[in-house]
């Protein structure tokens, strides 16, 4: 199946935006979403995570989610029992997608029709790093030092454009929807021209 057919993923609406490459670590304690990580455990398959625009990550009451447009599949790639005896699972992203038609399934799951980005997506061929984005991979290097990254022991290629801009979109400090705005851009080059003016303005305002 080509990376631009149509296929279909369940989802999973969170105020976080996740990058091809990027960890997180979750929680689980609603019904629908521990049948759903069940689910991906026995088919080895993922789910989409998107920023949510409206509404909220636990729905306790009838009430509307809707999403960002444009979000990541996330694949388990760890799960325990925590102390508190909720489900934690680790997942980690693995391409961007476009949805194109949403609904919410009987079981409370938001169901999507996409289709994957050709250009954003883990295992991409590297793309050189031009020297004068390297202030940029020096930045992140220094971000990647916080215990919290260092703690994941994430392997991080400074030399490959993709992966500086993912990378940076996680760590910098700046709003969801600037993030969200770096994870739509189909272009790795403007990706990393937009975050060169992100930076900038953040040594500016300091």
């Amino acid at each position: 199946m080509l990376a631009s057919d149509v296929q279909e993923i369940p989802l999973f609406p969170l105020k976080v935006v996740m990058f091809p490459g990027g960890f997180l670590d979750l929680q689980i304690f609603e019904r629908r979403y521990i049948d759903l990580v069940s689910q991906c455990l026995r088919n080895d398959s993922g789910f989409g995570i998107c920023l949510l625009r409206e509404g909220e990550e636990v729905v306790r009451t009838p009430g509307k989610q809707t999403i960002h447009r444009v979000g990541c599949l996330a694949r388990i790639v760890d799960w325990d029992q925590l102390e508190n005896g909720l489900l934690g699972i680790t997942v980690q992203g693995q391409s961007k997608f476009m949805v194109e038609d949403c609904w919410q399934a009987e079981d409370g799951v938001l169901q999507a029709k996409i289709r994957y980005s050709d250009e954003d997506v883990l295992g991409a061929a590297p793309i050189a790093v031009e020297q004068q984005y390297e202030p940029l991979a020096e930045l992140l290097e220094s971000l990647a030092t916080h215990p919290m990254v260092q703690e994941r022991g994430q392997t991080i290629d400074y030399q490959d454009l993709r992966d500086l801009g993912w990378r940076l979109g996680e760590l910098l400090p700046i709003e969801l929807e600037d993030k969200q705005t770096l994870l739509e851009l189909e272009d790795p080059s403007q990706r990393i021209r937009q975050i060169e003016e992100i930076v900038a303005d953040l040594a500016n305002s300091s």
